[in-house]
């Protein structure tokens, strides 16, 4: 008897073990998280006053805010778990993610706009638990203006003539609040006025001066004038010089070149004001241009070319010259060549 008593005992033990290991390392049966909104529960629903918003005109890289305001008017609770955005120009700020029936709240958006002048609009969207529309579109819009604007945009100087070297600029607000000039700078200090740092007006009209010889051999450059408007600290303008004389086609290039195989190109030289010159000397810096003609009509010059592709070093890809033409009253053209090896 006490044998017997003895397996059976021991069958349990082993039997009850077992069932307990079964337990252990078994998947678990219909263990789910917890929902924002149970499926078949009572439902929210995520109402937006006013989806759109337009901040109308605001500055170049300003600052704005606005509001939206949503209310949740179902029956269950609204959660919002996300507020996404597709730029990094919007930074929204919830208070909370959970709303009560009937409870509403807000969403603060701060908009930074860019330094570009133009129509903006940006999209945030609302993640929600609202079965019907889990994803709420937000829109703002902004105009980007400068509150204070240059006429012309771009000053444009010529040498020759009873304006040579001087230009009129307008710089106005657009919003008619008074501002002072307090710097007027320029690339090498080539372009000069004249102004009162203490006098305030809504519009100036200044008499820009250029110095050819501060620019050196270049043709272009900026402007820049530093402002005392509560919305824009300074103003840019680019300005240009029309140089006396420009070549057609400005650069030359030979594709499919190959080498010794000679390429013939057609070059003019003219003179933006339309004088009289005179062609002293053209040389070539690297001997690959060789001039077979040149020929005056009127107030240019005809060049005929020969163009000698020189043998290709190792895997080099192109080959450059720069033909220089210099005029008897000491003026200096350049005129770069590039050349493409054909490929094989």
């Amino acid at each position: 008897m006490r044998f017997g008593r003895l397996v059976l005992c021991v069958g349990l033990i082993i039997c009850v073990n077992g069932l307990a290991a079964v337990a252990a390392t078994a998947p678990e049966a219909n263990v789910v998280s917890t929902p924002a909104a149970e499926p078949n529960g009572p439902p929210p629903k995520i109402v937006v006053e006013q989806p759109v918003f337009d901040f109308g005109y605001v500055s170049p890289g300003s600052k704005s805010t606005c509001e939206f305001k949503f209310k949740n008017t179902g029956v269950g609770k609204l959660v919002i778990s996300e507020i996404t955005k597709t730029c990094g120009c919007t930074v929204p700020t919830l208070d909370k993610k959970e709303y009560a029936p009937g409870e509403g709240g807000s969403i603060s958006i701060e908009y930074h706009a860019d330094q570009g002048a133009g129509i903006r609009t940006r999209h945030l969207y609302i993640l929600s638990n609202d079965p019907v529309n889990p994803r709420v579109d937000l829109t703002i819009k902004a105009a980007i203006v400068q509150k204070v604007v240059c006429e012309p945009e771009r000053l444009e100087y010529t040498l020759k003539g009873a304006k040579a070297g001087v230009a009129d600029i307008t710089i106005k607000s657009v919003d008619d609040k008074p501002f002072a000039i307090t710097k007027f700078e320029s690339t090498s200090d080539a372009v000069t006025a004249s102004f009162d740092p203490n006098q305030k007006e809504t519009k100036f009209v200044l008499q820009a001066k250029l110095d050819p010889q501060k620019i050196g051999a270049n043709t272009s450059g900026r402007i820049e004038v530093v402002v005392t408007h509560p919305d824009c600290t300074s103003v840019t303008i680019p300005f240009s010089i029309l140089s006396r004389f420009r070549a057609d086609p400005p650069s030359i290039n030979v594709l499919n070149s190959e080498p010794g195989k000679v390429v013939k190109k057609e070059l003019w030289i003219l003179d933006n004001y339309e004088q009289d010159f005179e062609i002293a000397s053209v040389t070539a810096g690297q001997g690959i241009i060789k001039v077979l003609s040149q020929e005056k009509m009127g107030n240019r010059y005809k060049l005929e070319l020969e163009i000698t592709p020189p043998a290709a070093q190792n895997t080099a890809r192109m080959y450059t010259d720069t033909l220089s033409i210099d005029t008897k009253d000491g003026e200096k053209i350049t005129v770069a060549c590039r050349g493409f090896y054909v490929r094989k």
